[in-house]
């Protein structure tokens, strides 16, 4: 048994106890968990996160609850992408695009619902006065808070080549 499946289910809608098998589990996002599997095949770590990231997301848990135990710090895919390199490389797969979209999905579907139990932080930027103007036009222009274009912007990767560093 893997370690992600040694968790319980939580009030919150976390990963369930008893996750099905590949082969028997029905797919929301087929492509990246089946391509080119057959039975007896043994699951990549790719499509072990795809298929608990799929199964999670069948139980339609807040976006929070599904970005922690699919892409958070102690999530599935950081437990089986310990090394920050394989971690980048699994950043650039169509497996990665799906659990993006199915956070999005979330995030969508949350607009309507109440937000999750899990307490907020507030961090404070400082940017420059240009930037502030620009992403304040793109919320008017999305039709969105600039909290929520912001939080949607720090969920997208970023090439480590354009993080200057200290």
């Amino acid at each position: 048994m893997s370690e992600f499946q040694q968790h319980p289910t939580t009030p919150q809608g976390g990963i369930g106890a008893q996750p099905q098998s590949l082969a028997t589990a029905p797919q929301t996002f087929s492509q990246p968990t089946t391509a080119g599997f057959t039975p007896g095949q043994p699951i990549t770590k790719r499509q072990e996160v795809c298929r608990v990231a799929s199964e999670l997301f069948r139980q339609s848990p807040d976006w929070v609850t599904f970005f922690r135990e699919v892409l958070g710090v102690e999530g599935v895919a950081r437990r089986i992408f310990s090394i920050p390199e394989e971690m980048e490389a699994f950043e650039q797969t169509a497996e990665y695009a799906e659990i993006q979209a199915m956070v999005a999905k979330l995030r969508e579907k949350s607009r309507y619902q109440s937000e999750s139990n899990e307490p907020t932080r507030v961090i404070t930027v400082r940017l420059p006065k240009s930037l502030h103007e620009s992403l304040k036009a793109e919320s008017h222009q999305r039709r969105t808070s600039m909290n929520q274009l912001c939080i949607s912007k720090l969920l997208q990767i970023i090439d480590n080549d354009l993080v200057p560093s200290d």
